[in-house]
């Protein structure tokens, strides 16, 4: 007697699931403010992650680090020493006085 033995092939390979195809949300961090731009008490000045930038005079942080403006004025990016960078907001009088 002869024993005939079937076996079905798949026509398509099986296809598996990848672990890809997906991305967070963008932050938005960065310099809100550029340097010399006047800005009121309140404005944002840099967003970040850490003190990346500190914050100088008339400018507060924020719990996460948020640099903002506590006077209306001109902004001014300064160095701190050798490694570290500061912002700061001088009122309108004092700024122009700066310049001259």
């Amino acid at each position: 007697m002869l024993k005939m033995n079937l076996q079905f092939f798949a026509q398509k390979k099986g296809v598996g699931s990848t672990k890809n195809g997906r991305d967070s949300i963008a932050k938005r961090l960065g310099v809100k403010s550029g340097d010399g731009q006047l800005v009121n008490a309140g404005s944002i000045l840099v967003r970040q992650r850490g003190t990346k930038i500190y914050p100088g005079m008339g400018v507060g942080r924020g719990g996460d680090d948020t640099l903002f403006a506590k006077v209306d004025g001109v902004v001014k990016f300064e160095r701190q020493g050798r490694d570290r960078k500061r912002v700061s907001v001088y009122p309108e009088p004092v700024a122009v006085e700066m310049q001259a």
